[in-house]
């Protein structure tokens, strides 16, 4: 059943969170930039399967030192988005991974029964799941975090041992066209070069959509503020012109 858990889902979960129930941990109430051509807000979902070193919502990947995360109830966002209507045209459902929340599918719905679109951002690890909800008509626009080249895949999400294959098909099925869909990745001096990013591009090769964005650093890095860093606004254009012989469409995002 769409939305429902499996066991292995379940274990990469914190005990507290193995319900059939939708998590909650955040609500940005406006983007102008985060759904393209549409005025959203952004909800957030607790809990990650990663542990890329460079994720900026560090509270929403293992939670605090108890293993808990902010929570918000599906009835104050439910009231939230119903004084909304005509106000907003779509909601970002983001998180952490969305896809690990065992209500995704339903949750999906509830927003759609209301007049809204739905974009779900994903790292890509569970694409049985990305294809049930989008051939169910639930999302409207996926942005996929596509993180490097495959021989530094490891690395980068910070999980030893990783499994490739769950991203290779979520790649090939994004770049089917079934679903309007953007590629995206943060680049870093500790992750990517030149010969990364090359790498990359042949994999995406044929990408609708793909924006590189400059790690900024914070104090709500999971790794630790300064111990990372990014590229600067020129150093990361001029990868440009080559990544754009493979994908055109490659472009500069938040720089």
């Amino acid at each position: 059943m769409i939305g429902r858990r499996t066991g292995e889902d379940r274990a990469l979960l914190p005990k507290c969170y193995n319900q059939e129930t939708m998590r909650i941990s955040g609500l940005q109430k406006l983007t102008l930039l985060d759904f393209p051509g549409k005025t959203a807000a952004t909800v957030f979902a607790p809990a990650c399967n990663f542990r890329c070193p460079f994720c900026h919502n560090a509270d929403l990947v293992a939670g605090d030192e108890n293993g808990a995360f902010p929570s918000i109830s599906e009835d104050e966002f439910f009231s939230f988005l119903d004084k909304r209507q005509g106000l907003l045209d779509g909601i970002c459902v983001t998180g952490g991974e969305p896809l690990l929340q065992p209500d995704i599918a339903a949750f999906c719905a509830a927003i759609k029964r209301r007049g809204f679109a739905v974009k779900l951002d994903t790292n890509g690890s569970f694409p049985e799941k990305l294809r049930e909800l989008v051939e169910a008509g639930l999302i409207d626009y996926v942005a996929m975090d596509v993180k490097n080249s495959r021989e530094r895949y490891a690395e980068t999400v910070g999980v030893e041992r990783f499994d490739m294959a769950p991203i290779e098909r979520s790649i090939s099925y994004l770049l089917s066209g079934t679903v309007p869909y953007e590629f995206r990745t943060t680049v870093l001096r500790e992750f990517h070069d030149g010969e990364s990013l090359v790498a990359l591009a042949h994999w995406i090769e044929g990408a609708d959509s793909w924006h590189l964005q400059s790690f900024v650093d914070s104090d709500t890095v999971l790794a630790g503020e300064g111990e990372l860093h990014g590229y600067a606004a020129d150093e990361l254009r001029g990868f440009l012109p080559e990544l754009r012989t493979i994908v055109p469409n490659a472009e500069v995002r938040g720089v």
